[in-house]
């Protein structure tokens, strides 16, 4: 069963200690492209969540967004970060100087910039709220696991149905397969006929340049090859474990197959057919670049 690389999970938790909202967005990516946005109350837990992303997740580009806000009173016990405050204030006076600009309200200012409070208690906070909180993004990633699933389903049918259509149009190129050999055969006597009348006739060389011709111009094994490919990218779909790259290879055959046909054939009616095979094929590998 495949998965898509486009998912989605929200959880919120609401508590006498703590409210938070928990949000997973995923999209496609060739890696695992983790981006967290959260309180800076749990900013020593942001490699531990990178992790634990990339492992559940796998892979795409994963939007994790993390609002806490606590209700604890003793979570307001807050200090001033004296140093930190006097850093802004000589910067911002500093710039003020050099623009000749008015700093009456700088103070005001840098009360409002990050980090200028201190909070006594995060720690402890931070100890008893994170158990949790991680309890909520396990509920959330399954959530998005179970969004992707979804999708996944959806991909698979659109999948099903351009291999079915390839398919088809093979069984086609194979009906019609005889019948341009026939042609073939065809125009080849008429050449022989012209050179059998030259007095410079080589035979054993003919003979050599026709094996060559016909060899050029054979189709059976890309036909075979052809089936086979499109019976595997069926058996891989139906595996358990989502393999979007396993799928990427497989397509990349099948197209070589069909390329080489189109080219081979010198024929126009199997190379319209090629064409509408070249069609689903693209549908394909639009597919393949959202599948985990």
């Amino acid at each position: 069963m495949i998965q898509s690389m486009t998912g989605f999970g929200q959880v919120a938790i609401e508590n006498e200690q703590f409210s938070a909202s928990i949000e997973i967005k995923t999209l496609n990516s060739k890696n695992a492209d983790c981006n967290i946005k959260m309180s800076s109350t749990f900013s020593d837990k942001e490699i531990e969540l990178r992790n634990l992303l990339s492992s559940k997740l796998q892979r795409g580009k994963i939007l994790l967004i993390l609002n806490y806000v606590s209700k604890r009173s003793e979570s307001l016990t807050a200090s001033l970060n004296t140093e930190v405050i006097k850093s802004y204030y000589n910067s911002l006076k500093s710039i003020s100087e050099d623009l000749d600009t008015d700093s009456n309200n700088l103070l005001e200012i840098v009360m409002n910039m990050p980090e200028v409070f201190s909070k006594e208690n995060q720690e402890d906070i931070t100890k008893e709220d994170w158990p949790v909180i991680q309890e909520g993004i396990l509920e959330a990633i399954n959530k998005t696991i179970e969004f992707r699933t979804v999708e996944g389903a959806a991909l698979e049918k659109a999948l099903r149905g351009a291999i079915v259509n390839i398919t088809d149009y093979l069984e086609k190129v194979i009906e019609l397969d005889p019948q341009r050999i026939e042609r073939l055969k065809e125009r080849l006597r008429n050449q022989i006929a012209e050179f059998e009348n030259n007095e410079n006739f080589d035979a054993n060389r003919f003979e050599q340049e026709l094996i060559f011709y016909i060899e050029k111009l054979d189709i059976n094994e890309e036909k075979v090859r052809l089936s086979q490919h499109l019976k595997y990218f069926i058996q891989t779909l139906e595996q358990p474990k989502s393999n979007g790259k396993k799928l990427g290879f497989i397509s990349q055959e099948i197209g070589r197959e069909i390329n080489t046909i189109g080219s081979k054939a010198n024929d126009v009616d199997i190379q319209k057919i090629v064409v509408n095979m070249k069609d689903e094929l693209e549908k394909i590998k639009e597919q393949n670049l959202n599948i985990l």
